[in-house]
């Protein structure tokens, strides 16, 4: 259980990220799937207020090809494939059944692609997320590993519940949930960014914009 290196921190940071990234966004995509269907232009919420291009046009080619457009580096699959591509690596540290999960989730999303019912094997994508994340507390005994991961996964979160203006509430329950990963990750990270993060999340007018920033740049060593 000793520590990890600076490659595998970043690593397993971004892993936390990534598996955020698509656990969240897919939520999002669930949520506002049937209001696309029915009124062709609600998928404008996604390129707005995830700051992602709108090279789609149509609320139905925005259907197809976020969660399954290999090309776009913004899309569901490309996320799923990053989180993918550091689990690998991290393989040896993490444990085979943990890969395992993330493989199922690429394998779900594929089977989506191809699906007439594509809901069906995305939400299996969300389950195995969640069964990874789930693996990881279960099997993984260094807590640094477990530490690192779950701070990434915070970050993310945070991140992404302020682009979508949520209530101050909930971004004060991540933080909450942040600050001892982060502090036991053995990351260098800015403190005060922390401080200042609660004092925003808990005004009555939210800087979700300046709340961006300062999630984004909170740790120093990784990239």
């Amino acid at each position: 259980m000793g520590t990890i290196s600076l490659e595998h921190i970043d690593n397993l940071f971004w892993l936390g990220r990534y598996t955020e990234r698509v656990y969240t966004t897919l939520c999002l995509y669930f949520e506002s799937y049937d209001s696309m269907i029915d009124l062709m232009g609600d998928y404008h919420i996604f390129y707005e207020k995830l700051d992602i291009p709108d090279i789609y046009g149509s609320a139905d080619s925005f259907r197809e090809r976020y969660p399954f457009d290999t090309e776009d580096p913004n899309s569901i699959i490309s996320n799923l494939t990053r989180a993918y591509d550091n689990s690998i690596i991290m393989r040896e540290i993490m444990g085979s059944e943990a890969l395992a999960y993330i493989q199922m989730a690429i394998y779900d999303i594929q089977e989506a692609k191809i699906s007439e019912a594509p809901l069906l094997p995305l939400q299996e994508v969300i389950d195995h997320i969640m069964a990874f994340w789930g693996i990881m507390d279960d099997k993984v005994d260094n807590p640094q590993v477990r530490n690192v991961l779950k701070a990434g996964k915070r970050i993310e979160r945070i991140d992404l519940y302020a682009r979508l203006g949520m209530d101050g509430a909930e971004i004060l329950r991540e933080l909450g949930r942040l600050r001892p990963r982060v502090e036991q990750s053995g990351m260098r990270y800015h403190k005060e960014y922390l401080d200042e993060i609660e004092e925003l999340a808990s005004a009555e007018q939210i800087d979700y914009y300046r709340i961006v920033n300062l999630i984004e740049n909170l740790i120093i060593m990784s990239v």
